[in-house]
């Protein structure tokens, strides 16, 4: 029997938002990354583009703005896409896709952390 495999869609990300008028804002991503739905992002300061968050940094990526509620194929050129960017909402926190330097517990709890900052909070049970 043939298995077919549905990838993650924003449902599987978002469990509640106050109002997706006041919540979502639509950003423009940098070039040359595929980014998956539930991508916890930073903004760089100089260009105002947005990248998967890394753990440490000075362009101001490293600090979490949000996260990514539809996959964007970024990988030819800067892109649109819709940030799930403040409060009240919640997330599931295993559905969430983390930069590859985000990579033990501390790490992720920092990121969570921020995120929570700026109302958005990840749930396990969500």
């Amino acid at each position: 029997m043939t298995v077919l495999t549905q990838p993650a869609t924003m449902g599987d990300v978002l469990k509640y938002e106050v109002n997706p008028n006041y919540t979502r804002e639509t950003i423009t991503l940098l070039a040359g990354t595929a980014y998956p739905v539930g991508s916890v992002l930073g903004r760089i300061t100089a260009s105002g583009k947005y990248t998967l968050s890394p753990d440490t940094g000075a362009d101001g990526s490293e600090t979490a703005l949000g996260v990514l509620l539809y996959a964007v194929d970024a990988t030819g050129g800067d892109s649109i896409g819709i940030l799930l960017a403040r409060g009240p909402a919640i997330v599931s926190r295993v559905a969430l896709a983390f930069d590859a330097s985000v990579d033990d517990a501390p790490k992720i709890d920092t990121k969570l952390g921020q995120l929570t900052a700026l109302g958005i909070i990840p749930r396990d049970t969500a």
